[in-house]
């Protein structure tokens, strides 16, 4: 399990860790019953604290990606997509909000960052 974490990027380690491992079940690359690392292995590889792994290993299992099993581990859950969907679609929608704000104090109109948008994700869907 590759996890790399930006100490520049303005977003918490926690964070970093939940997301990568977010995508990392979501893409396959985490497969359904898989053993993640121990959080004290995971924390000494990333050389944080393991109170950091703690808290994303904490916040996966309660948005249902992972489960733990005291004495023996956490585990990715099975993927049931519709509650996949209505999390991403909420994460979206969090992010859509702070773009909006943004183009708000900008003066930027809806249009424009619509186009925006259609840009960024024509790009996705083309590579």
């Amino acid at each position: 399990m590759d996890i790399i974490i930006s100490n520049g990027s303005g977003v918490p380690i926690y964070e970093q860790i939940e997301e990568q491992i977010k995508s990392q079940i979501m893409t396959g690359e985490l497969k359904e019953g898989e053993a993640l690392p121990s959080m004290r292995i995971l924390a000494k590889e990333l050389k944080i604290s393991i109170i950091t792994t703690k808290r994303a290993y904490e916040d996966l299992e309660r948005d249902g990606f992972i489960e733990s099993i005291t004495g023996k581990g956490s585990f990715v859950k099975p993927i049931d997509s519709d509650m996949m969907k209505e999390t991403m679609r909420f994460a979206i929608q969090e992010l859509l909000e702070k773009a909006v704000n943004k183009a708000a104090l900008a003066h930027i109109p809806c249009e424009e960052l619509e186009e925006m948008l259609e840009l960024l994700y024509e790009e996705k869907h083309t590579q």
